[in-house]
């Protein structure tokens, strides 16, 4: 909690604030927040859950700016006004069929140097990796020692390196998708990405590939817009999802229930509309589908090609022809579309509204953009239900947060995936199967304490501290970096690699009979040494992986505010207001944020302030964002 005490602000009138908003309060204003919202739009209730489109008569600044904010990440005031100048048709369309877009700014992913000779197929555990050297001598492409003691440690010193290199490469993985939704001028496109991999949600640390996490990311990224049912199958076939799920083990005569159920319950129908048989019999048909490397193959020894009765039918199904079986159910179309309504409009769907979604998913044949298209036209999306409702997540505060700033690029300090995965969000790291939770499940009061670390942290960056993310930090992370304090005081790795619970903690006296120690645990014989092999593990991940450039962001508030035509303290908080905000403010507020940058610049005039107001401004903006209200998109 200490991060978020700035000096500006004064420790006791924050902590205050926080325990009369953020902690006590919080949730009440959001909820109040969203009632504003409600009040000050000019859309009538009735427009709630009416899915006719909006005219031309209807389209302001607000609601592109609206638009903007749901189908992206949010932008600067050029960027909406642009939006707005095109008409609603026309800006809908740029958005949901951006083909035609040119996207200048963004760039390919650029691996680390990471050697892979070998690797595939990755063993599932250690035990595995290191009885498999047993028998043939090699694993993972490298050699077992022919002699000597731990002759097994290089393999296990390799398995360890493609677990921390991955993990690291992942995180880069992430950083370079964030860049991606901040330079966009497609923001569509990641949005609907970031919904997908929160769908089809699969976790690094059980795939254990970054390259397969990064094929998953880039296959949501060119079909996320495209036909569910080609992206279902594209999904199912993929090596992530398939390593996710346990494909290698589901084989004929020994069928493996976890990726069908997942299928139905999770991707495309949802509990209620399938039965035990329906699972059984499809994950049958999904015998034999495996992958090698990153490459999604069939082993047709592997599959079940007998009769199958799935949804009271019977065939010969295989995988594909069951996921054609199941989006011909009735349930499927507005069970898709109305997970899509709530991620990008509101919680609340009335059974009514989802019919109506469904039939527009059905009529175009499971082509995504016209339903996308009809959701973001519709009165209902620009409704008082609708508008200032969402509570945002991690990644959209914090990409949002960076695109309303007009950043050219993702900083590297703060962190970008410490503060989403601080404030509940690590990107290809989802909890679940179910994927992240979303609305206020996003708030609880740390949580909104980690919302405003990230603030003060961009405003006031710590040019004294360094980033973590190639620290060990896990479980293990306490042990590694004991390993690492001990062998560089001498020890040998016997002794270097005695749990830290018996007296080697990081940092502690060296005993005096260590080196007595070390020698008797010197000549112990052992195949391998799981912690060394961690160890180095972590330390030859971080010599190859490629680092993030710990750059800060490029601020200038002053430039911002008085471009924008602020000569007093009340307009700079009207022009921040208007650019972060998607809840208008109250004149409360607005009195209380003009009298602290009055107090913080000793006078109400900017021009006369013009040295030096740049900290006053950036002690303001922390103190506006931190605010409940800034959370609802």
């Amino acid at each position: 909690m200490e991060r978020i005490v700035h000096r500006n602000l004064g420790p006791q009138r924050l902590l205050r604030y926080l325990a009369t908003g953020l902690l006590a309060a919080g949730l009440v204003m959001l909820s109040n927040g969203a009632a504003r919202a409600a009040e000050g739009a000019v859309a009538p209730a009735a427009w709630i859950d009416d899915l006719r489109p909006i005219t031309a008569a209807d389209w302001n600044r607000e609601r592109a700016a609206h638009l903007l904010e749901r189908a992206g990440f949010g932008g600067t005031p050029q960027q909406i006004d642009a939006l707005a100048a095109l008409g609603p048709r026309e800006a809908v369309a740029r958005l949901v069929r951006p083909q035609a877009v040119n996207d200048p700014r963004v760039r390919p992913f650029q691996p680390s140097p990471i050697p892979d000779a070998g690797i595939d197929p990755f063993p599932e555990s250690r035990p595995a990796t290191t009885e498999a050297a047993k028998k043939n001598g090699e694993a993972l492409g490298i050699q077992a020692k022919p002699g000597g003691n731990r002759p097994l440690q290089p393999v296990v010193n390799q398995f360890f390196f493609w677990l921390r290199a991955s993990y690291l490469e992942c995180n880069r993985i992430n950083q370079w998708w964030a860049e991606r939704m901040l330079l966009t001028e497609r923001p569509l496109v990641e949005k609907m990405a970031l919904f997908w991999h929160g769908h089809f949600a699969t976790h690094e640390d059980k795939v254990r590939d970054h390259r397969k996490m990064l094929q998953q990311l880039q296959l949501f990224q060119a079909q996320g817009l495209g036909n569910f049912r080609e992206l279902m199958v594209a999904v199912a076939q993929n090596p992530a999802m398939l390593a996710f799920l346990d494909a290698g083990v589901n084989v004929k005569g020994a069928p493996n229930e976890n990726f069908a159920r997942e299928i139905l319950e999770m991707f495309t129908l949802g509990v209620g509309n399938y039965s035990e048989r329906d699972i059984r019999e499809s994950a049958r048909a999904f015998t034999g589908w495996n992958f090698q490397g990153t490459r999604f193959v069939v082993n047709a020894a592997q599959h079940d090609d007998g009769l199958k009765t799935v949804f009271g039918q019977e065939g010969r199904y295989d995988g594909v022809q069951v996921i054609d079986r199941i989006l011909q159910q009735p349930a499927a179309a507005e069970y898709i579309a109305s997970r899509l309504y709530r991620f990008f409009v509101r919680e609340e769907l009335s059974p009514a509204t989802a019919r109506q979604l469904s039939e527009v998913l059905r009529r175009n044949r499971w082509e995504l953009a016209p339903l996308m298209e009809a959701i973001f036209l519709s009165r209902d999306f620009y409704s008082p239900a609708s508008v200032g409702t969402h509570i945002k997540s991690p990644v959209e505060l914090v990409v949002g947060t960076y695109r309303k700033l007009g950043l050219a690029a993702v900083p590297g300090l703060p962190d970008f995936n410490e503060v989403t995965q601080a404030q509940g969000q690590h990107l290809l790291h989802p909890p679940t199967v179910a994927g992240w939770a979303q609305g206020r499940a996003w708030i609880t009061p740390g949580l909104l304490i980690e919302r405003g670390n990230f603030i003060h942290r961009l405003m006031f960056p710590d040019f004294l501290a360094e980033a973590n993310d190639r620290v060990p930090m896990n479980a293990t992370g306490y042990e590694v970096r004991a390993v690492h304090e001990r062998i560089g005081r001498g020890l040998d790795i016997s002794a270097a690699t005695v749990p830290a619970t018996q007296g080697y903690a990081p940092g502690a006296p060296m005993p005096e009979n260590s080196m007595a120690m070390s020698n008797r645990l010197a000549d112990r014989d052992e195949d391998f040494n799981t912690r060394y092999g961690s160890y180095r593990g972590w330390q030859r991940a971080v010599e190859v992986i490629t680092p993030i450039p710990r750059s800060f962001a490029a601020l200038n508030l002053a430039v911002l505010v008085t471009a924008d035509g602020a000569t007093t303290t009340a307009q700079a908080v009207d022009v921040l207001a208007r650019r972060f905000f998607s809840v208008p403010p109250t004149a409360a507020d607005r009195a209380a944020w003009s009298a602290f940058l009055t107090r913080e610049l000793g006078i109400d005039q900017l021009p006369r302030a013009r040295t030096y107001m740049e900290d006053g401004l950036r002690a303001l903006l922390h103190l506006m964002l931190s605010h409940p209200d800034y959370q609802l998109g």
